[in-house]
């Protein structure tokens, strides 16, 4: 027996409970794709496969609307797969076991899929049911989301005639995303050169920090512990001589730093004024971000004389310099949508190899030429110190439009259907909107979902009283795009 058939609207919840039987994790998406291919061929809608796996399936205005413009509906059909610890589900092969608990729909010790399964849902139900009024659709379901914007980057728009896009991937009932940041990576390396050297050594762990993903949580102005490291030895290089062994933080660059750590070599003489100076520099960065990162701690352990594999005297004084440069934290904020960060940059990753320090710094703007001015900035800086700096995983931000027909649209269906006023946001964070925009001039794009919360996780949960609203909203919208 279903698990959801008594719920409503009655397509949405069957067709969220079919796609969730067939596995769907990032970069194995063929099998949701053959289903979405068969679902178009047996109601005879045109459909288009591409070389990504991505699928377009079309469908013509119902009664009424056949003047009206196409509307592109849009979702990606990858999930996040995460499981809790002892369930051996193999979530590339296997789909997965839905429950549901009061208003909330989950799947047993793994992730849901919600993000972006609802989006799925939603628009097979819209192309089952000739009897919702419609213009001309588009329906594009994307691949590999999560993982990049593969899909999304690497699909042909060229035979898309829908000019406004309603995007089915946010998570917040009630919000409405009207902009999003184009993000790119600066990977930095600085080569080095090591000697021998009979030395003591201080080895300095900072940890406990609140850390956030580096879009979403960026406005909280928090510590970031590559940061503070570099703030420890640049003060500490300020009053005493030393050379450093390793400096390693943080854990991925989309990620605020929470713990970094480093070892450092000097005379036996120097420790205990070393450690001094370093707690007394910690203590006023405590003192900073006491509201944001009351738990941040700093660990110091001493070692004993010895010899040493050491950087030498310049390259220790290069990787110092190096640290000090890397942006990080807010560099505008957005000029027209009040309280959203337009253009920011995060120090997320450090690490020490063999023959170079390597870190990572996200950069994100909603604005691309501020993307590409922050970039070329950091690139100038690490030139100065003797590194070098390349771009990864480059993509397109969303410009905020100051007309746009499908905003005022929904924003007036939400008011009518539910007495109170959409939020209108934008988001410090990629959205596949923004690759869309790009690749079609004068494209008109709003992004909105249902209450999904703790995404990605093994307590997502989909709220469906909110599916139920979200539903509502769609079809109302739809209707009035004549």
């Amino acid at each position: 027996m279903a698990v959801l058939d008594q719920l409503q609207p009655g397509k949405v919840f069957h067709y969220f409970e079919e796609i969730s039987g067939i596995p769907r994790v990032s970069l194995f998406t063929k099998a949701i794709g053959d289903y979405l291919v068969s679902f178009a061929q047996e109601r005879g809608l045109d459909c288009r496969r591409d070389e990504a796996g991505n699928v377009i399936i079309r469908k013509d205005a119902s009664a009424g609307y056949e003047t009206a413009e196409p509307v592109i509906l849009q979702g990606h059909m990858d999930m996040v797969a995460a499981k809790d610890e002892g369930v051996e589900k193999d979530m590339v092969k296997e789909g997965l076991d839905l429950e549901v608990n009061g208003d909330s729909i989950s799947a047993k010790g793994t992730s849901l899929g919600g993000d972006d399964g609802i989006a799925l849902a939603c628009a097979l139900a819209i192309l089952d049911d000739d009897s919702i009024p419609h213009p001309p659709l588009e329906v594009v379901f994307t691949t590999d989301e999560e993982v990049g914007m593969v899909g999304a980057t690497m699909l042909d728009t060229s035979d898309l005639k829908g000019r406004m896009l309603l995007n089915m991937d946010s998570e917040e009932e009630g919000v409405l995303t009207v902009s999003c940041a184009g993000g790119a990576t600066a990977v930095c390396y600085l080569p080095y050169e090591r000697e021998e050297l009979e030395s003591a050594a201080l080895q300095i762990r900072i940890s406990g920090l609140s850390g956030g993903h580096s879009g979403t949580a960026i406005h909280r102005r928090s510590a970031n512990a590559n940061i503070l490291l570099s703030y420890l030895l640049s003060g500490l290089s300020e009053t005493m001589k030393f050379r450093l062994i390793s400096v390693n933080g943080g854990e991925a660059d989309n990620a605020i730093a929470v713990s970094a750590e480093m070892q450092i070599a000097l005379e036996e003489k120097d420790l205990a004024a070393a450690e001094s100076c370093l707690r007394d520099i910690f203590a006023g960065r405590q003192e900073k971000y006491k509201a944001t990162d009351p738990d941040m701690r700093l660990a110091i352990r001493t070692g004993e004389t010895r010899k040493r594999s050491v950087l030498t005297r310049d390259s220790t004084r290069q990787a110092i310099l190096m640290l000090r440069f890397a942006p990080n934290g807010i560099s505008r904020m957005d000029p027209e949508i009040p309280d959203l960060v337009q253009t920011s940059s995060n120090f997320g990753l450090l690490r020490t190899k063999e023959n170079e320090v390597e870190f990572l710094i996200s950069v994100r703007s909603s604005v691309e030429q501020a993307k590409k001015d922050l970039c070329r900035g950091i690139g100038v800086a690490m030139e100065s110190v003797g590194a070098r700096m390349e771009i990864s995983g480059d993509y397109p931000g969303w410009t905020y439009r100051p007309e746009s027909k499908l905003r005022d649209v929904m924003c007036g269906v939400y008011r009518d259907l539910f007495g109170e006023e959409m939020r209108v946001e934008g988001v410090h964070a990629g959205l596949e909107c923004g690759l869309f925009t790009s690749k079609m001039p004068g494209l008109d794009a709003v992004s909105f979902g249902p209450q999904i919360n703790n995404i990605h996780s093994t307590k997502e949960e989909l709220s469906i009283s909110s599916v139920q609203r979200f539903w509502e909203l769609l079809l109302g919208t739809l209707r009035e795009l004549r």
